[in-house]
């Protein structure tokens, strides 16, 4: 029996399916200089996550060593060797939202989730991370959940928050 990948949009393909969908994206790519973080994150969309397999095909298809894709997943934080959640929530941690708040929201998130930072809820609801900085610092402390940026959070509107998710 084929196993099922998850995708971001929550929609299970086949495995050989993926993998056909990910050679597809290498061929798209093939000639343009610098395009291992394009394929990359279209990889990722499609399967999930980027685990050894996926690398391994990634660097063969592209001609390219392992240890250079590899390389570049582990550097970007974007990026990930393990399935992650239906929402992704980020919490700022630049010099101005840990300041305002941001470690106390950190803490209160792991306990309210069940889950330490770069860990994913049991149902699969949440994947809860740590960013350096969003860019947002007027907005301290700021969290963002998916695509969403939520100014000046604190941990009486978290409840809030998350229950739109």
């Amino acid at each position: 029996m084929e196993q099922a990948v998850l995708t971001r949009s929550g929609k299970g393909v086949g495995h050989e399916e993926a993998f056909e969908k990910i050679a597809n994206v290498i061929e798209m790519y093939r000639e343009k200089e610098g395009s291992l973080i394009q394929v990359l994150h279209r990889s990722q969309a499609i399967y999930g996550c980027l685990p050894l397999e996926v690398q391994q095909f990634i660097a063969e298809r592209m001609g390219i060593s392992l240890a250079k894709v590899s390389g570049v997943v582990t550097f970007y934080s974007f990026f990930s060797t393990v399935p992650k959640g239906e929402h992704t929530i980020r919490v700022c941690m630049g010099t101005a939202c840990y300041v305002r708040g941001g470690r106390k929201i950190e803490e209160y998130l792991a306990k309210h989730l069940g889950v330490a930072a770069r860990g994913t809820t049991s149902d699969g609801k949440f994947t809860f991370e740590i960013a350096r900085c969003f860019g947002s610092c007027g907005l301290a402390p700021a969290m963002m959940i998916n695509d969403t940026i939520y100014k000046q959070v604190n941990i009486n509107k978290l409840d809030k928050i998350l229950e739109q998710y």
